[in-house]
């Protein structure tokens, strides 16, 4: 037999059809196999092939909406697209016991993003930063220049920034430009401004330039979020409300003082909005990064990682949770202006800005991370997780209709979520109700 290569000359010129033939020859698998990779039915497939390169299907994942949340007073209806159990009905839960209190407060700072340009070689670092900090204005006029539309919206470039950085091959001058990009996350706004800055600011700084390129530490667009949540809803079996706000406080303590444990409290979080960032399109990996890179900058030197989120206990002895978390997301461009699935989401979500959508996310962050905690805290993660996890096991070891919900509840009741047992289980509901096959 023939060694396979991973060489095929022309593939980005097939059409998509013809390069799914060749992957299932390629991988040995049988051409009818390949039903999972079509397109469903009211999706352009000329859009996929414009989105990325090399199509040959798509990959759906489950959409779920999470209910009950109240945000500044107005309700709302989230999207939410992962293939996590349990997410969102925690999300919905959580949002309803806010309720009791006024639901989520938000607030967002103006969407301004960084775009940074790297100067090396530059022999007098020090001096090349107060002449480029005297140039800003012509600086930021040329980079306004760039983007007529942005400006004409309200946004534009509005301030530069100069770091000096030592490194082992030489200072780096790092010139970071703002922009507020309204209603866009804002990349290409802000490559393309860098991109236009380089060449001056190399010629003031005597240096070379070398990166052109936006952050993804949004520090300077934050979302920050409230909500109460009344230790009377928090009461669980054998525990009372007060026991379970005592229980969060010290998980959350945990997370604060453990990077270990930290890492996993700020995976719950996003949890929630990655979810809803993938529903509309948005850039999720660029909000994780963001995240994660916030919550070591909030560390500060002496730190590894913080939380992104507080919890304390106000005078009526309630839950008070904050979040604080970076958020670069946009209503306008990129595969939420061209995913036909993306765009209905957003209609379905009622969003009229980016920092509305922001405000939003953030407080799914928090809704995520307050009910994971609160699990945690009364009757462990795993009992809620586990039973709906149940299902896909369910699916797994070969249940079909009605089979999958009483094989999952089976699996549940006897604290046996694996494989192994589903098919054991099965196989004797099958002997004993044999019509049900």
């Amino acid at each position: 037999m023939a060694e396979r290569s991973s060489e095929l000359s022309g593939f980005y010129r097939k059409s998509a059809e013809d390069r799914r033939r060749a992957v299932l020859e390629f991988a040995g698998i049988e051409p009818e196999a390949e039903k999972p990779w079509l397109p469903p039915e009211g999706v352009d497939r000329g859009i996929l092939e414009r989105m990325i390169e090399n199509v040959i299907g798509t990959f759906p994942l489950p959409l779920g909406v999470a209910t009950n949340f109240r945000v500044n007073g107005k309700d709302y209806l989230v999207p939410m697209a992962l293939e996590e159990p349990s997410v969102v009905a925690a999300a919905s839960h959580a949002a309803k016991i806010s309720r009791e209190k006024g639901g989520f407060h938000a607030q967002s700072s103006p969407p301004v993003m960084i775009g940074q340009i790297s100067l090396v070689d530059v022999p007098d670092p020090s001096g090349a930063r107060l002449r480029i900090l005297e140039a800003e204005p012509e600086l930021l006029a040329l980079a306004n220049s760039k983007d007529p539309l942005l400006n004409k919206v309200g946004g534009g470039a509005r301030a530069l920034e100069v770091r000096l950085a030592p490194t082992p091959r030489g200072t780096i001058v790092i010139v970071q430009l703002h922009v507020d990009v309204r209603d866009a996350m804002g990349a290409n706004a802000v490559n393309t401004m860098a991109e236009a800055l380089a060449p001056e600011l190399a010629r003031l700084s005597g240096g070379r330039r070398n990166l052109r390129i936006i952050s993804n530490l949004a520090v300077h667009r934050v979302a920050r979020v409230w909500a109460i949540f009344p230790r009377t809803a928090l009461e669980g079996e054998g525990t009372s409300g007060a026991d379970v706000v005592e229980g969060v406080l010290d998980a959350w303590n945990f997370a604060a003082h453990d990077p270990f444990r930290c890492a996993t409290h700020n995976k719950g979080i996003m949890n929630g909005i990655s979810a809803v960032a993938i529903a509309t399109g948005n850039d999720f990996r660029a909000l994780e990064a963001g995240a994660h890179s916030y919550a070591a900058w909030k560390a500060g030197p002496g730190g590894v990682i913080a939380p992104l989120t507080t919890y304390e206990k106000n005078a009526e002895g309630d839950l008070v949770g904050t979040i604080e978390v970076p958020m670069a997301v946009g209503l306008i461009g990129g595969a939420t202006a061209v995913h036909p699935t993306a765009k209905l989401n957003v209609r379905l979500l009622g969003v009229k800005s980016a920092q509305e959508l922001a405000q939003v996310m953030a407080s799914v962050g928090l809704a995520q991370n307050f009910a994971a905690l609160r699990a945690l805290a009364n009757e462990g993660i795993q009992k809620g997780h586990m039973a709906l996890h149940a299902r896909n096991v369910a699916v797994m070891a070969g249940a079909q209709g009605a089979e999958v919900d009483e094989l999952a509840r089976r699996l549940a009741q006897e604290h046996a979520v694996r494989q192994d047992r589903a098919r054991e289980v099965l196989a004797d509901m099958r002997k004993t109700s044999p019509s049900k096959t």
